[in-house]
């Protein structure tokens, strides 16, 4: 599977750009997974529900299947968080594995970055930040691309990763 990562500070269009480009490559014809870092808690379950049951009763992991679709819940306890490689580790083979955050690991990425948030850029001191989509121009030692081009920011991406 290939792997290219889209990063940058909160409020910077990570997601949108994540979603636009997962509609994008999709529609070319090629499968994409994607992997989503949080930095708080969070939960995909309810209380009160049946699988939320289970969890709080003590269950490591509790899989939630239905003819639609299914989700595997593992609880950390005291288990450091899982890597990414770990991660992707899980995940059935696709052509393209998009990863939003996890700015540390050393994947290739594009930053999103938007002016407004007044945020300084991560690429100029990481090498793993191949481009940056920006909503305002920039001269950079990499390519920089409008925040809303999604069409020239996925022919990048699946250029860079041979696809």
């Amino acid at each position: 599977m290939k792997l290219y990562g889209v990063t940058g500070w909160k409020n910077a269009g990570k997601t949108g750009l994540m979603e636009r480009l997962v509609t994008e490559i999709t529609g070319r014809g090629f499968a994409v997974s994607t992997v989503k870092h949080a930095h708080h808690t969070f939960d995909v379950d309810h209380p009160g529900k049946d699988s939320h049951r289970h969890r709080v009763a003590g269950a490591t992991e509790v899989l939630l299947a239905s003819r639609n679709r299914f989700a595997l819940m593992h609880e950390l306890r005291d288990e450091d968080e899982p890597t990414l490689e770990f991660l992707l580790s899980k995940l059935a083979p696709v052509d393209l594995v998009l990863v939003e955050g996890y700015k540390r690991d050393r994947h290739p990425k594009v930053e999103a970055h938007r002016a407004e948030t007044g945020n300084t850029l991560i690429a100029p001191g990481d090498p793993t930040i191949r481009a940056v989509a920006s909503d305002t121009p920039m001269a950079l030692d990499r390519p920089v691309f409008d925040l809303n081009d999604t069409v020239a920011i996925a022919d990048f991406i699946l250029s860079e990763v041979g696809l």
